[in-house]
């Protein structure tokens, strides 16, 4: 399984396809394999590279808090271990953050970005949430913290849904026998990294082509925020999916990939 030394932390990364480079920059909690039925469809045209965030998976873990600049920098130097020059980038919740201090920090390394679920600050609520986050780490057994992630990213529409429903407490159950069960420093410091992230005024400094995606739904990141991303960021591109929540590209993930896919085949 490869790994690369970059930024100080052993950085785990895997990739699938051929084509243009696509670097996808995974959320709070999650492995960078979670992007695996998105790759199966993007890697039809992009290389698909993905990579376990530190602080999860097989990635390095040291002590935090991490911030989201930090964790950028972690990618850029994942992109020249691998010299690759410029890469379009998907990032989801924590990672559209971490995407947005790529693109702040590196510009002359991105292409493009799609920015799902995205926060350029976060407000009293957002914080609360993710403080709760590391509290329920703490005091949960596995299955349960599954749970509490659950009912924060997925809309009524799957819980009313009975495959899906019956699908989410077979993934919890997985949750309970996971080997890379994340560990309390590790959503510590990923925590922090998202409660910190304040960008709002550099946002405009991005020139480059910009898709934000959110789901109007979404009780964990809501709709303000992806607006106001959108808002910031000139000429970009605001997609919202009507009654969708946090794993929107989930719950409309025929319609999101292809849509994904397409833009940025076209950017």
């Amino acid at each position: 399984m490869p790994k690369i030394r970059t930024n100080g932390i052993d950085f785990f990364y895997e990739e699938q396809g051929s084509g243009e480079p696509l670097l996808l920059i995974m959320g709070i909690t999650a492995t960078g394999s979670v992007w695996e039925k998105h790759v199966a469809h993007w890697q039809n045209s992009f290389r698909c590279i993905t990579a376990d965030n530190r602080g999860v998976g097989q990635s390095d873990t040291p002590a935090g808090p991490y911030t989201t600049a930090q964790m950028a920098d972690d990618y850029a130097g994942l992109l020249d271990a691998l010299q690759l020059k410029k890469v379009r980038v998907v990032g989801v919740s924590m990672g559209s953050t971490i995407a947005q201090q790529l693109a702040i920090r590196h510009p002359d390394k991105i292409i493009s970005l799609v920015l799902m679920c995205p926060w350029a600050r976060c407000d009293n609520m957002a914080k609360a949430i993710f403080q709760h986050m590391v509290n329920c780490k703490r005091s949960l057994d596995p299955e349960a913290f599954s749970l509490f992630i659950q009912l924060l990213i997925f809309s009524k529409s799957s819980w009313d849904n009975e495959t899906i429903f019956a699908q989410l407490a077979e993934d919890r159950k997985k949750a309970a026998t996971n080997e890379q069960v994340q560990s309390l420093q590790g959503i510590s410091g990923q925590a922090a990294a998202c409660i910190n992230h304040d960008v709002l005024d550099q946002l405009p400094r991005i020139r480059k082509p910009v898709l934000v995606i959110g789901g109007t739904a979404d009780i964990f990141t809501p709709q303000w925020m992806a607006t106001e991303v959108a808002g910031a960021i000139p000429n970009a591109e605001l997609h919202m999916y009507e009654g969708c929540g946090h794993a929107f590209h989930w719950e409309q993930i025929a319609d999101f990939n292809e849509r994904t896919s397409q833009w940025l085949l076209n950017h």
